[in-house]
């Protein structure tokens, strides 16, 4: 999506800020013993009091209001009986649907208690957010996203999950550019525009650079015994910063 005026701001606005307060509510009521069902109703119940609509929901028929994914799981994690335990990592995306416009986040976190190893990849991810971030300016290359995300990713001791990344979104849940790398990828030329809205999503792994899709048709699972960690953030580029719409 392009922003064609200062409406569709507020609109993104609007939306985002349903996903993030969403997101803030389900991550709070993260503990040893809760399922992920019962998370995902929360987060239900939350977009319900919004007017929002589930995006994954209403777009691809997921069966579930948010994507919760849990160790092993990288992304697209069905919601269900699974109880959390001691020492899990659990990711939480969220994206819907408000009067036209969509918002789209995410985070991971880690069931106390935690180690070094869990701690640094969650700290990893949300760097390699950051620094995608600030290399996300009209007229760059796209390729310098993937470029902030794996040096960080490497200087850490991780890798990237190479098959999953970030995208176009605004009017629909994916749009151009439909995928964003990673990783650095030296042979794509595009470039980024100002008023483009994207997300950028950071998939860092402990070992593993790739996923495969599980049984239920839906589960991204990244290797047994490898963990990852995803931040994600909307946003809209500009000439200088660009302007996250994710904000609570």
């Amino acid at each position: 999506m392009r922003i064609a005026s200062e409406r569709d701001i507020e609109g993104l606005r609007a939306i985002g800020r349903v996903v993030a307060r969403t997101l803030a509510e389900m991550s709070a009521a993260i503990g040893p013993g809760v399922s992920t069902r019962e998370l995902d109703q929360i987060g239900a119940s939350a977009l319900k009091r919004h007017g929002a609509v589930s995006a994954p929901r209403c777009v691809y028929r997921f069966p579930g209001d948010t994507c919760i994914s849990v160790n092993e799981e990288a992304a697209h994690g069905i919601p269900g009986a699974r109880t959390l335990g001691p020492g899990d990592v659990i990711n939480i995306d969220v994206s819907a649907e408000l009067d036209g416009y969509f918002g789209d986040t995410g985070a991971t976190f880690v069931v106390p208690p935690d180690n070094q190893l869990k701690r640094r990849l969650l700290q990893t991810a949300e760097e390699a957010l950051a620094r995608a971030m600030q290399a996300a300016r009209a007229g760059a290359l796209l390729n310098g996203i993937g470029r902030a995300i794996e040096s960080t990713a490497e200087r850490a001791g991780f890798t990237t999950l190479r098959d999953l990344g970030s995208h176009g979104v605004g009017r629909s849940l994916h749009e151009e550019p439909r995928f964003i790398p990673n990783f650095h990828d030296p042979v794509d030329t595009r470039l980024l525009h100002d008023g483009q809205v994207i997300t950028i999503e950071p998939f860092i792994s402990s070992g593993s650079c790739g996923c495969r899709t599980a049984a239920d048709g839906w589960t991204l699972i990244s290797g047994p015994g490898n963990l990852s960690a995803q931040f994600e953030h909307t946003l809209v580029i500009r000439d200088g910063e660009p302007l996250v719409m994710t904000l609570p």
